[in-house]
């Protein structure tokens, strides 16, 4: 009798993973369940596991990051919100828990970088694209009305050479949004305390080390065989222009969204 009941636990698990698979929300329902029960690295765990599912969901990265912070893992926190802003970059909840955990590290809510590349950040890549395509269809009916009302060519001259240089602006942001959004590639801190080495290898010179949740820029990476293993190396730029090399598992790599 017990190991009919043991194969009816068994098979009635398999079902409910099954479910799970097939509908990522009662997965997400689980980790949100797990969240509220104050099991916060279950919660995480769960909610990453979702991510191949639902990639492009601001709700489950703010969620993860919401898991990780509690968790007091401030660095992977970071990690989540980051992926949550670039998905939606206004939204209000996101913003103030990215900048809260920042605070927390830096004493600074403000993101790391130039106040350009905070501008361009402001907008998704399709919102500045949108700006840039009505500006392009105004430029043209301009032009267009120009050429068929030519008593109206001196009138609307100033409005065409806005609307011609709104276009240039707004395409070069559209070029300069991409760029930052393709070629550059993010890290954050996710150990308490990241070794920062002279060149990519443990017997190089320690130069600093970085607190758990900084942010940095990956410059280059280094793949050494040692043995049958693999370590991966990262060389890395701080917020303070310092560069060096440490491993890539001190750190979450923040690719561009899909």
């Amino acid at each position: 009798m017990n190991a009919v009941r043991f194969l009816l636990v068994l098979m009635l698990g398999s079902l409910l993973s099954q479910a799970a698979e097939a509908d990522p929300s009662i997965a997400f329902d689980a980790a949100n369940k797990l969240y509220e029960q104050g099991k916060f690295a279950e919660a995480a765990a769960a909610y990453e596991k979702l991510i191949p599912t639902v990639p492009r969901s601001e709700t489950l990265f703010f969620n993860l990051g919401n898991a990780w912070f509690k968790d007091g893992q401030t660095g992977r926190a970071i990690a989540a919100y980051r992926q949550a802003e670039s998905i939606a970059p206004r939204d209000p909840s996101v913003r103030f828990n990215l900048q809260f955990a920042r605070k927390k590290v830096s004493g600074s809510d403000t993101a790391p970088g130039s106040i350009w590349n905070r501008a361009l950040v402001a907008l998704t890549l399709n919102e500045w694209a949108v700006l840039a395509s009505v500006a392009l269809c105004l430029w043209f009916g301009l032009l267009a009305i120009r050429e068929v009302r030519p008593a109206l060519k001196t009138a609307l001259s100033g409005y065409t050479a806005t609307a011609g240089v709104a276009t240039l602006l707004l395409t070069a942001c559209v070029a300069a949004a991409a760029g930052l959004q393709f070629r550059t590639v993010s890290a954050v801190v996710a150990v308490p305390e990241a070794i920062v080495r002279s060149g990519p290898l443990e017997e190089a010179k320690v130069l600093h080390q970085l607190r758990d949740g900084m942010e940095l820029t990956v410059i280059d990476q280094k793949d050494l065989v040692l043995g049958t293993q693999t370590q991966t190396w990262l060389q890395v730029t701080d917020a303070a222009n310092r560069t060096g090399w440490l491993k890539s598992d001190q750190v979450v790599v923040l690719r561009a969204s899909p």
